[in-house]
């Protein structure tokens, strides 16, 4: 199968670099390599020509095609016409080996149009043994229990937590759960992670990337795996593994953050969901509201960053806005 990989990047050469390698060693290697790169130096360009790898092509972008939605989709106007599938992966993630070759392969049934794969070190389920004490609370699935962190067991205590939905999809009043176990299975889901994700070329001809997420782009895998859903099923696959590094750098300040948290939160939610009653509503702004609050408890804890406090004070001032400017698409 005939793969091309979109890398968008910014301001991050030693983390795209050290993908790159795990790249390298992939049992399966892509037949094209496209790195956007909106930097606004050119740190990233010059460690790409020092350390050249096979069957890369390197674009750099001006600042009226930077940001991420807008970087993949001038990604994937480079994508050769005879690529079946296009990958994209985030600046700051490193590769199992055989990850390519898991993530390709739900692309044998004809009615798979994407997948992504598992990032294990931010994957907290534990296999269930004979002597294993689940916690009552805990999520479980296929052998795996998953405890709570201390901000769902309060949503479970309030009765606003989807015990009954599985991770990846959707419920009505949106907040649903995105972690999956371990198993090695294949998940039918309703969205899919952009940082980690395969989407076969022909659903591009269809739709592209979302330029209402502009900047950093939060969620903008969530509104296109959804709008993405309507041509064929979209899965996980669990095999399909790799590890993320969060690179703090061309991250936005935590006030912006938050704020995009709140409206762009309410716009894939209605995307999904465009009439989901009244009750599904209140439930959606309690959450965010008790998310946000959760945020806040955080933060005055030790060792009393003030991250945790602007990130509360952007979520609110998102909240508020949403009652009298709804965002709509662009």
């Amino acid at each position: 199968m005939q793969f091309s990989l979109v890398i968008c990047t910014y301001m991050r050469p030693d983390a795209l670099l050290r993908l790159l390698k795990s790249v390298e060693k992939q049992t399966m290697y892509p037949d094209q390599i496209i790195v956007v790169d909106g930097s606004t130096n050119d740190a990233t360009q010059h460690v790409l020509e020092s350390q050249p790898f096979p069957k890369l092509e390197y674009h750099k972008v001006d600042e009226n095609q930077r940001g991420l939605t807008k970087q993949r989709n001038f990604g994937i106007n480079k994508v050769k016409e005879d690529a079946e599938v296009v990958c994209f992966l985030d600046d700051d993630v490193v590769l199992e080996a055989n990850f390519f070759e898991q993530l390709l392969l739900p692309f044998s049934e004809e009615d798979i149009i994407g997948c992504d794969g598992l990032i294990m070190n931010e994957n907290y389920w534990q296999p269930i043994q004979e002597d294993t004490d689940v916690p009552k609370n805990a999520n479980v699935l296929d052998g795996y229990f998953l405890p709570l962190s201390s901000r769902d067991a309060l949503r479970a205590k309030l009765g606003l937590y989807p015990y009954e939905v599985q991770p990846g999809i959707i419920p009505r009043y949106g907040h649903g759960k995105s972690s999956l176990p371990p198993t090695g299975k294949w998940y039918e889901v309703e969205h899919i992670m952009g940082g980690i994700t395969a989407y076969r070329t022909a659903v591009f001809e269809k739709i592209q990337f979302s330029t209402f997420f502009e900047g950093y782009g939060l969620y903008e895998d969530f509104d296109f795996s959804v709008r993405a859903s309507a041509y064929g099923k979209l899965l996980t696959n669990t095999a399909a593994r790799l590890n993320h590094y969060h690179h703090q750098s061309g991250r936005p300040n935590f006030y912006k953050y938050g704020k995009m948290v709140s409206r762009n939160g309410w716009y894939v939610w209605r995307l999904k969901h465009p009439q989901p009653g009244v009750s599904s509503k209140v439930k959606w702004y309690t959450i965010s509201l008790l998310l946000a609050l959760t945020r806040l408890s955080n933060s005055l804890r030790p060792p009393f960053k003030s991250d945790g406090w602007r990130e509360f004070l952007g979520r609110i001032t998102g909240l508020i806005a949403l009652q009298f400017r709804k965002p709509t698409a662009s």
